[in-house]
């Protein structure tokens, strides 16, 4: 197993209590301030941020199921780099409401973590495919992870969060 990656049951807390410190800082917004652009001082609105967190945990669903198929995760073979990507996926669904938004990220989280507690410690230190020596474990931490390490991408916008729930109402 790669040096940093949690167990199968540490990266399911990582996820379910970073997932907790993100709701708490949204909860500070007004509905105005949710669709309001500026995070982070960018274009973004904490509706996109939410938006985005939800398209990585859709990537490793993804990822997931095609593991289980004997395939590789579908997000290794992607050729645009992080940015376009978040970019093309903050744009996809920039016309989704915020109701619309919030309801969908909290279902693909509650998928996410019920898929990860579904896979056999075994399955999780075993090698992705044939062709890497990355295990399915390692492939799920990177495909969730941040700066913070393994399974850990939504502590990289919580400064950038709270500033904005600080900040002045939108106007």
């Amino acid at each position: 197993m790669t040096d940093g990656v949690p167990s199968r049951q540490d990266a399911i807390h990582l996820v379910r209590e970073d997932r907790v410190r993100t709701r708490e800082l949204l909860d500070r917004l007004s509905p105005d301030a949710f669709v309001q652009s500026g995070l982070g001082g960018g274009t973004w609105s904490p509706k996109d941020l939410v938006g985005h967190l939800e398209t990585w945990e859709q990537f490793a669903l993804e990822a997931i199921e095609a593991i289980g198929r004997g395939e590789p995760a579908p997000i290794t073979g992607q050729s645009l780099d992080t940015d376009e990507l978040n970019r093309r996926e903050v744009e996809r669904k920039a016309g989704r409401s915020a109701s619309e938004v919030s309801t969908s990220a909290m279902e693909t989280h509650d998928r996410l973590l019920a898929a990860l507690a579904a896979l056999a410690d075994a399955s999780w230190t075993a090698p992705e495919g044939e062709d890497t020596d990355r295990t399915v474990g390692d492939r799920l931490g990177s495909i969730l992870g941040g700066s913070r390490g393994f399974f850990r991408h939504d502590p990289d916008h919580w400064d950038d969060l709270a500033a904005f729930a600080d900040g002045p109402a939108p106007g």
